[in-house]
């Protein structure tokens, strides 16, 4: 386990705000990509938007404390690229030393709250372009779920095409993760489909003035090959919520490595809070299927 000093962090976070732009803005920095051209990073973007649960258990994500302790294990495995996060966790791990020559994505819209009527608003309430440039971070994620029974998806989109624009002009780089969603007995759930993931695909891809800068962050699903064939964006593949069932995933994480435009991976939940309980030998061996041995 990491000697994390959270007394100190708490301390400087109520004594010292100005510390954190220091530790963004001194950071080590890396290229985005190594020689194999893969991207293994570890996601913790999810308690901004309500989701702490992990399985059955409700609040799981909730001690910032042993969230903490969980990312740094994962980072501290030099097969680990980066982090996604919102900005009080990157704060966090800025002030603890854990980014140091890590690609760090800035997590931009969490405004539709998990269960909330106003789901479907993805805002842009975190993180801006203006920001992560500001920070000095790596990297901006969009989430874009399109529902064709709700109107307030133009916006999102409209939001998404403005953030696309921001990007292309910061020349960051901007992964957008698209889906399309749709409320099924009150609650919104996500086509995974081959269909609807192409649609969904194809919807982003065509964002803002340039696609210059633009990334995927897509689910894997069995006819991956099909939807790879969709687009030429490099693309990445999110962890998924099968918390009990990682053998699948890692299957399925090894699958889709051999994809042409398949360029690493994205997993939070999966590896950070294992059915195993063993964070570190989940990041190992997701690490092992994008870097290899």
């Amino acid at each position: 386990m990491p000697n994390l000093d959270f007394h100190a962090l708490r301390n400087t976070r109520a004594t010292n705000p100005g510390a954190v732009q220091t530790a963004l803005s001194q950071r080590s920095k890396r290229e985005l990509l190594g020689d194999d051209g893969k991207l293994m990073l570890v996601a913790a973007d999810h308690p901004a938007r309500a989701a702490l649960g992990i399985g059955g258990e409700a609040m799981a994500m909730a001690d910032r404390e042993d969230l903490l302790n969980r990312l740094a294990i994962a980072l501290e495995n030099p097969g680990v690229d980066g982090v996604l996060a919102t900005p009080d966790i990157i704060d966090d791990l800025a002030l603890l030393g854990l980014l140091e020559n890590k690609i760090v994505v800035g997590s931009m819209n969490r405004g539709g709250l998990r269960g909330a009527v106003f789901e479907m608003d993805d805002r842009f309430g975190a993180y801006s372009v203006d920001s992560i440039v500001k920070a000095g971070l790596d990297f901006a994620k969009t989430l874009t779920r399109i529902n064709f029974q709700d109107a307030g998806t133009a916006e999102t989109l409209l939001a998404t095409a403005r953030a696309v624009d921001d990007a292309v002009a910061a020349r960051l780089p901007i992964m957008v993760e698209p889906f399309i969603s749709e409320r099924v007995e009150g609650k919104i759930e996500n086509n995974l489909s081959v269909e609807a993931v192409i649609q969904s695909v194809a919807i982003v891809a065509g964002l803002g003035g340039s696609s210059a800068y633009t990334w995927l962050k897509i689910p894997y699903i069995a006819e991956m090959e099909r939807v790879m064939k969709s687009t030429t964006l490099p693309t990445l593949i999110l962890g998924g919520d099968r918390i009990g069932d990682i053998q699948s995933l890692f299957a399925d994480w090894t699958k889709a490595l051999v994809i042409p435009g398949v360029r690493g991976l994205v997993v939070g939940r999966s590896l950070l809070y294992p059915a195993t309980g063993n964070t570190e030998e989940a990041t190992a061996r997701a690490v092992k299927i994008v870097h290899g041995p």
